[in-house]
Parts: structure tokens; C-alpha cells; sequence
């Protein structure tokens, strides 16, 4: 049999939904690296490589196009040793560690391992990918080192790489060879031209179009560098990177820029502190700086784009300490909010958008999502988010510019979320290419009936008539902060009306929970689902109901020891690998648990804090991935992860805002000034939490937060301004 070369494509996927990751091969190594700055992403083996093979998402992308498909490392004809490799704390920067394995000659051992130190350090900084490797050596003696570097780049459309197989696709230009960079090109069938630039410092000894050969002799406590900087270029763009230490200066500065300005969390406990820090450092690597201001991006490697739904609920989670990502996100999706009907694209005027793409596929239409409309949910939430920010901040001015927006939501709820007047708002895609389920829960056997059976549309989702019921109120808030009074007392009383019948067809007295949804025929889906948990986020859950809501969704049929599941291990669809049917998501669970806050029930939003915190201890980096499987908590074990959840992923980042702020019973005032805390509590093992630098309408606050027993100690250390801060037992 021939020997693998690692550098082969894998082989073609079959065709297949084009909203499921397709893995048709088990990963080799889950421990993969991760770096992203803006439209750029790299996904690398915890060697520093790209190399095809397992589930064959590595690779450097930008805008939706893989740009380099394999990069990969020898010594001397063979793999490096591995020692070690990280993401900095920051997550601007991969460090990887290798060494020579013991290098033999004439049967003796010429070199032992351990002699030379190679040290590579990979970062992104725009449209480019910046690698150095420096060789040390720590023997006696010279060492000749051979260094090979293998490169290609396929030019894959993100959704060929998620497993869509095309009918045609674009040609490769021939590869320009110079001394000291190859450029590889890839005509698309949109007529776009992508180019991948490799250039090398020093001079390679041998190049050629898809490897690049160095030999050095290195002296006894001597080291030598090489570099590569790897530019991303589109059409008509020549632009040259800059090499290593400019380009290195000019991330740290902006990393320094970000702290300055920043409200910081850090805690007494080292777990808990190393979570929040990489959850802090996620949420800044997945927000890119668009025109309209920051946006999160939703995950890597799948959805490094916009989308609407996970960027309001991502900046809600945040919003407590980063208020300029709600900033960013409700201008961004103002500015792309629908104004015309496109059933191509699941449009209607005033729709918020589902997500928005740039790569070939999505510029030939192969599938909807270029610019995508398909979500129930991102309309309401648009306008809780507006006036969760205004609240927040006190922006009259923001929220001026953004209420036709606004309104155009709210009459989209009117006109078209309300698709038969029965008062609920309903789903039914308009596309056939387009999302079945277009709810969060958004896969096609998301949504079904007690007995397994899918339920068929138009669906009446039960957390979407809460964030409808949140949705009035807010803009019954905005209506009163911008002079119309009566618009306001309009949007409440429908508030008011909109309760009482969603408890009247939702409410599943006998199951302690609302029904997952409403189908076609009015039909209850009788399901214990996570779903019904946003109904006390967004507040239109009645208080009879609301503590044997949570309690129900904290009980072990529900609860996992790790987090609230998506699903009841008692429904007939309960499968702990499934992507909606049984895992576990963390931005779920913060919204369960800040909706149980809300309630009174801080044991509850402890509960869950201490779930996820347990499982996120256990992930690579403490880092929070999309989601991980449902199976029962089991003592001295970790969880077991979801083989192709994105990681990181904004909002499951974000989530560890939202259940420390549910805890704390946590709200921020700009409109009065005001910082308080309700019945806040922390979990036993946390015993101090410090807030520094939390803005509040041009005040700053410090405060300490000590637990003492069951209660929690506010102390303030540091307020310039006018602020308050109310500690309500």
C-alpha cells in the first residue's frame, strides 16, 4: 500500500443537509487551536499544524473561503517531538513547544532528544497569518537541522468544508514561484479572484509551489528564526503583511487599548478565575470591529459571521459590563433589517437578520444564506435588546436613531410574525433551501410531539411569545423615554393581554412545564423541554408557575449534574448526543438561570452556575465550547464533549456573564444612576468576586463582593461620580 501523503484533500463528502456538520470520520485529537481576529479564522492541530484529515474543519479561512487548506511542519524528514502547546491567556497568540526526538547515526546517538528547542508562535492580525519558528540549541555541539514546511491551500467555499458537495466549482491559477514567496490563486465561479501570498524570511534554500526546504547549522547555545507571513487577498488586493514583530506590536498595543477601557471580573477562587478570564478573552476574539461598531460573531469554525439571533443574546449576557457590544449589534442589525418581502431569503419588512455570508456559495445562491432571514426570534429580541440598552445606558440619542427600527419589529410581530391572528407568533419557511425549525432550536427534528412525531407548521414556539411579551414591554419603555406616552400604554396593555393567553394554551399543568410549542392545528407539543425555561428569562411566565418551572428543570430528569438539558431523558426524542434533543448549551442555561433570578430563585440560578462551571473546569482551555453532550454527571468524570460544537463560541462565552449576574441578582441602571443587587448569592466554593471599572452613565464603581455563609457582602472600594449602589436583601 502507498504511504499517506498528509497533505491529500479529503476525500469528497456526500451530499447532505446543508445545515449539518458533516463528520463522516472520528477526529483523531480534539485538542485543536483556535485564533480569530475580524473576518479571519485558523484552526490548527495542538502541534501549530493544518492538516487534512478527521473531522477536516483546519485550516485559514477569511470571509467564508479557506484560504490555506494544509501547513505542516517537519525536522529532519520526520515530526517534531511535542511537548506542549497553549493559546495565550488573551487568545492572541498559539505556542506551540517541540524538540528533536533522539536523532541516531551508525547506531549511536548523534543528537539526544531534548537537544534543540523549537519554539513556533502563530497569531492573526487582519487579513493575514503571521508564523515564527525559532530554533535553539541546548546541546554541546552543532546540529545540522533540515526544516521542511508543506503548504496548499484549496481554496474551499465554509460550507464544502462543513460537508455540501457542488456540482462545479472554480479553477486554480497556476502558482507564482519567487525566491522568497509562492502565491496560489483560485478563480471562483463568481468571478472572484482569491489569492493565498506565503512569503518567507530568510530566503528558503528550495522553494517550490507547495513546499518550502530550509537547512541551517545551528552552533552550540545558538538560535535561528524563520517567518512566514500568510495574507489573505481578494480581489485587486496586494497589499504586503508585515513581518512578525510589527505586526505582534500592533496586536499588543490594541490588547492594552482594550484593557484600559474595560470592566474587569476576577475571583478568589483560581478555577473560577480562569474561566471568567477565558470566557472575557473569548467574547473579545469573537467580536469584530464592523462600521456600525463591535459585533460578536457567533462561532468558530462554522459561523464566523454575523448572525442576528446569537449576537443580541450574546450582547444581553454582556450587557451588564460591555454595553458597547448592544451598541454594535442593535446598529448592525438596523442597518441590515429587511425591507422588502424575499420569500428567496425568508424576508418580510422589518425582519431581523438570521445570518449573512460571503463566500462563493453564498454569492451564487447555492444556498439562502448570503444575506438570511429565516428566524422567528430575532425580531423580538432586537427589541428587548433596544430597550435593555437604553436602560442600561441612558442613550435617549441611540435609542432616537434606532426607534423606526424598532417600530418596523414591532410591526413585522403584527403583521407577519402573527401569521393568523390568533396572538402568538408563528414560523413557516418561505424557501425551500431555507431552515424547517426557525427557532434557536433550529435542526430539522428540533420540534416534535410527546409520541417522537414531527410537529408540522406554522409553529408557535413557547420561548418566542415570552421574548414577544418582553419585546412590548421594552418598547413600551422606549415609547416613554421618547415622548409618546400613549404608544407606551398601547404596547403594555398588549403585554398584559398577550399573558394571559399564553398561559391559558401553553401552561401543561400535569407536566409542570409550558409546552415546547403550538403546532399547525393549535396542538400543544407536551414536551419537558429547556425551551420552556426562556419563559422566565423573558418574563411572561405567571409567579404561580414560575418555582415548579425551575424546580422542574433543575429535577434529574432534566438537570444532568452539569447543566439543564434541551430536552427530558423521560421524551421519546431524549438522545444526550443529540444536537437539540438532549445536550447541554450553556447560553441555555444562563438564560434559564437568569430567568429564575428574576424570579426570586437564586438557589436555582446557583444551581446552574455550579453545574457549568463543574463542566467547563474539564474543557480544553476553560473554555466554554456550543454545547457538550447530556449524559448523567458521574463522580470523579468529566462531561463528554459534542464531537463538532464550535469552540469558542460567542454567546456560550457570554453565558458566564449572564449566571454570574443571575447569582448576584446584578442589574445596572443608566437611566437612574443606579447599581443593585437582589437576594445576591455565590456558590460555596467562591468566597470574593471583585467588579473593577463598571461604567455607569459616565460614573465608575469598584465593588467587592464577600460571601459570608448563605449571604453575600457589597462593598463599595472605589466610585467617581454619581452612582448608587442598592443592596436589597
Amino acid at each position: 500500500m502507498a504511504e499517506h501523503d498528509p497533505t491529500d484533500p479529503a476525500p469528497p463528502s456526500p451530499a447532505g443537509d446543508p445545515h449539518h456538520v458533516l463528520a463522516a470520520t472520528g477526529a483523531t485529537d480534539d485538542r485543536t487551536r483556535v485564533l480569530k481576529h475580524n473576518d479571519a479564522f485558523a484552526v490548527f492541530d495542538h502541534l501549530g499544524n493544518i492538516r487534512p484529515g478527521g473531522l477536516g474543519e483546519q485550516g485559514l479561512y477569511h470571509d467564508g473561503t479557506r484560504h490555506l487548506s494544509c501547513l505542516i511542519l517537519d525536522l529532519d524528514g520526520q515530526p517534531p517531538f511535542y511537548l506542549g502547546s497553549t493559546i495565550r491567556d488573551e487568545n492572541d497568540q498559539l505556542s506551540v513547544a517541540l524538540t528533536n526526538p533522539d536523532r541516531l547515526r551508525d547506531g549511536r546517538i548523534e543528537a539526544p532528544l531534548g537537544t534543540l528547542h523549537l519554539a513556533v508562535r502563530t497569531f492573526l492580525r487582519e487579513k493575514a497569518c503571521h508564523w515564527q519558528l525559532r530554533i535553539r540549541n541546548h546541546g554541546p555541539a552543532p546540529v545540522d537541522a533540515s526544516i521542511l514546511l508543506r503548504f496548499r491551500a484549496d481554496f474551499a467555499d465554509i460550507f464544502e468544508v462543513r460537508g455540501m458537495r457542488r456540482e462545479a466549482r472554480g479553477r486554480d491559477l497556476p502558482p507564482e514561484v519567487s525566491a522568497d514567496r509562492v502565491v496560489l490563486g483560485y478563480v471562483g465561479l463568481d468571478g472572484r479572484t482569491r489569492r493565498t501570498l506565503l512569503r518567507f524570511a530568510p530566503n528558503p534554500d528550495r522553494l517550490t509551489e507547495d513546499r518550502a526546504r530550509f537547512e541551517r547549522s545551528v552552533g552550540p547555545h545558538e538560535e535561528v528564526a524563520i517567518e512566514l507571513a500568510i495574507a489573505c487577498r481578494g480581489e485587486g488586493e496586494d497589499a504586503e503583511p508585515p513581518w512578525f514583530a510589527e505586526a505582534r506590536a500592533t496586536v499588543e498595543a490594541a490588547s492594552e487599548r482594550l484593557k484600559a477601557g474595560s470592566c474587569r471580573v476576577r475571583a478568589s477562587d483560581g478555577r473560577f478565575d480562569a474561566w471568567i478570564r477565558r470566557a472575557e478573552s473569548d467574547v473579545h476574539m469573537m467580536t469584530s470591529d464592523l462600521p456600525t461598531g463591535p459585533y460578536p460573531y457567533a462561532g468558530v469554525p462554522w459561523f464566523n459571521t454575523p448572525f442576528g439571533r446569537d449576537g443580541i443574546i450574546t450582547a444581553l449576557q454582556c450587557l451588564w459590563l460591555r454595553p458597547d457590544l448592544a451598541r454594535g449589534v442593535l446598529g448592525y442589525l438596523a442597518a441590515t433589517q429587511a425591507v422588502d418581502e424575499d420569500p428567496g431569503q425568508d424576508a418580510e419588512p422589518g425582519k431581523i437578520l438570521h445570518e449573512t455570508r460571503n463566500g462563493e456559495m453564498a454569492t451564487l445562491g447555492e444556498m439562502p444564506f448570503g444575506r438570511y432571514y429565516g428566524s422567528v426570534d430575532a425580531t423580538p429580541l432586537f427589541v428587548l435588546l433596544a430597550g435593555a440598552y437604553y436602560e442600561r445606558t441612558a442613550d435617549r440619542a441611540f435609542a432616537a436613531a434606532i426607534q423606526p427600527n424598532v417600530e418596523a419589529a414591532l410591526s413585522w410581530i403584527d403583521r407577519y410574525g402573527d401569521r393568523d391572528g390568533d396572538g402568538f407568533v408563528e414560523y413557516e419557511r418561505r424557501t425551500a433551501d431555507g431552515l424547517i425549525h426557525q427557532g434557536w432550536k433550529d435542526s430539522d427534528d428540533a420540534v416534535s410531539h410527546a409520541d417522537g412525531t414531527p410537529a408540522i407548521g406554522p409553529i408557535a414556539l413557547c420561548e418566542v411569545q415570552a421574548y414577544v411579551y418582553a419585546a412590548l414591554r421594552a418598547g413600551a419603555v422606549l415609547a416613554r423615554a421618547l415622548g409618546t406616552p400613549d404608544r407606551a400604554a398601547e404596547l403594555d396593555i398588549r403585554a398584559d393581554r398577550l399573558r394571559e393567553r399564553f398561559e391559558a394554551a401553553f401552561w401543561c399543568d400535569d407536566l409542570g412545564t409550558y409546552a415546547l410549542a403550538l403546532d399547525g392545528d393549535k396542538r400543544p407539543c407536551r414536551i419537558r423541554s429547556s425551551n420552556a425555561g426562556h419563559c422566565l428569562f423573558g418574563g411572561i411566565a405567571s409567579p404561580e408557575q414560575a418555582a415548579r418551572l425551575a424546580r422542574g428543570l433543575t429535577s434529574p430528569d432534566s438537570f444532568s449534574g452539569w447543566g439543564v438539558r434541551t430536552l427530558a431523558v423521560t421524551e421519546a426524542r431524549y438522545n444526550p448526543m443529540s444536537y437539540h434533543n438532549g445536550t447541554v448549551w450553556p447560553h441555555d442555561n444562563s438564560l434559564i438561570a437568569y430567568g429564575a433570578a428574576r424570579y426570586g430563585l437564586q438557589e436555582i440560578a446557583v444551581q446552574v452556575m455550579e453545574g457549568i462551571f463543574a463542566a467547563g473546569t474539564y474543557f480544553d482551555l476553560n473554555r466554554m465550547p456550543e454545547l457538550f453532550c447530556g449524559f448523567d454527571r458521574i463522580q470523579g468524570e468529566g462531561p463528554i464533549p459534542y464531537p463538532v460544537a464550535c469552540a469558542p463560541q460567542a454567546w456560550a462565552a457570554g453565558s458566564v456573564f449572564l449566571l454570574l449576574q443571575a447569582c448576584l441578582g446584578l442589574g445596572v441602571s443608566g437611566v437612574e444612576r443606579q447599581v443593585w443587587f437582589h437576594r445576591p448569592q455565590l456558590p460555596s466554593f467562591l468566597p470574593e468576586v471583585r467588579i473593577t471599572d463598571l461604567s455607569v452613565a459616565g460614573s465608575t464603581v469598584d465593588l467587592l463582593l464577600v460571601r459570608h455563609g448563605d449571604d453575600v457582602g457589597v462593598n463599595v472600594l472605589r466610585r467617581t461620580g454619581d452612582v448608587s449602589v442598592v443592596v436589597a436583601k
